[in-house]
């Protein structure tokens, strides 16, 4: 899943392609995307870009007197930048289907394949919001202030923000009864961390992912907001000026732990391990962050649930 560093390239890359420039056509293919219907997408036509911006996982397209183009990527989402959009447009899908389409043709089925909605700009450029995977997830809205989407209403402070110093994130994890995983993956509390940064920020900071929050010392809050700082802070320095493209590869080359199980730790060369749950799971360090000791998996342990 796209997280904060990648929707920050995302959202740096598109304010230099988009604006200035007018939206010709929006196309949803795959009309369970939308979660909004009034304003329709079409209301997003005939206006020009005038700013792209990042509320935590969220990319937020604001037009000059028209409606915002919010999206959330999800887990399998991604958006695709294309200098030329194919001639043979993508058909909308509340059209008949008009026969078989050709391999390789821009065509598809409405619901069919990767393709969820096609933004088109009037130089002929635009962008494609893709999704891969059975689990559907990938959401657009269309309003008139991103505050209008819940999830966006909810969100906690940015943690690369000026103003989040760490007396806010000490405030923030004050009383928390919960592990500190799924504290920093909470986007009510802090945004734009999710699965694979909190790993890498509890790693930086050679803390157990199951250490209750409200149970840190002081010291060991100072020591995980500069890791989660300066985690974060890398991580957008790696992928700035990278193209849309090729910034999934730029992630995972950036990876210390997460998605690493059965690696070396790059920094005590003990074996990288993980935790399995249901729709997840996580990587660790058992030398850097658990003094030795490896986590029980939850596939054989209830005693952890």
């Amino acid at each position: 899943m796209p997280e904060l560093p990648e929707v920050e390239a995302l959202k740096d890359f598109l304010t230099e392609n988009l604006v200035g420039h007018e939206i010709v056509r929006v196309l949803p293919v795959a009309v369970s995307v939308l979660k909004t219907y009034d304003p329709p997408v079409t209301a997003l036509e005939g206006h020009e870009v005038t700013a792209v911006r990042r509320h935590g996982k969220f990319l937020d397209v604001e037009t000059g007197g028209g409606p915002h183009l919010v999206t959330h990527l999800a887990r399998g989402g991604w958006l695709q930048w294309k200098d030329r959009l194919p001639d043979g447009p993508t058909r909308h899908p509340t059209a008949a289907p008009q026969g078989r389409a050709k391999r390789g043709s821009s065509l598809s089925r409405p619901g069919k394949g990767p393709l969820a909605l096609r933004v088109a700009l009037e130089t002929g450029a635009g962008f494609d919001l893709t999704e891969a995977g059975t689990q559907k997830r990938l959401a657009v809205y269309v309003v008139g202030d991103p505050r209008e989407v819940p999830a966006v209403a909810r969100l906690g402070p940015d943690p690369l923000a000026d103003d989040f110093d760490e007396e806010r994130f000490a405030g923030l994890l004050a009383g928390e009864r919960r592990q500190i995983k799924g504290a920093l993956r909470d986007q009510g509390l802090i945004a734009g961390v999710g699965n694979a940064y909190s790993d890498e920020i509890l790693h930086a900071a050679r803390m157990s992912p199951f250490r209750l929050a409200a149970s840190l010392t002081p010291r060991e809050v100072s020591d995980l907001y500069g890791a989660l700082r300066t985690t974060l802070t890398e991580a957008v320095e790696r992928s700035r000026g990278v193209a849309a493209g090729r910034l999934k590869a730029e992630k995972k080359s950036g990876l210390r732990v997460h998605g690493r199980t059965g690696e070396p730790c790059p920094v005590c060369d003990d074996t990288v391990r993980e935790v399995s749950f249901s729709d997840s799971s996580l990587q660790y360090c058992p030398t850097c962050q658990t003094g030795g000791k490896p986590l029980a998996d939850r596939r054989l342990s209830r005693l952890l649930k």
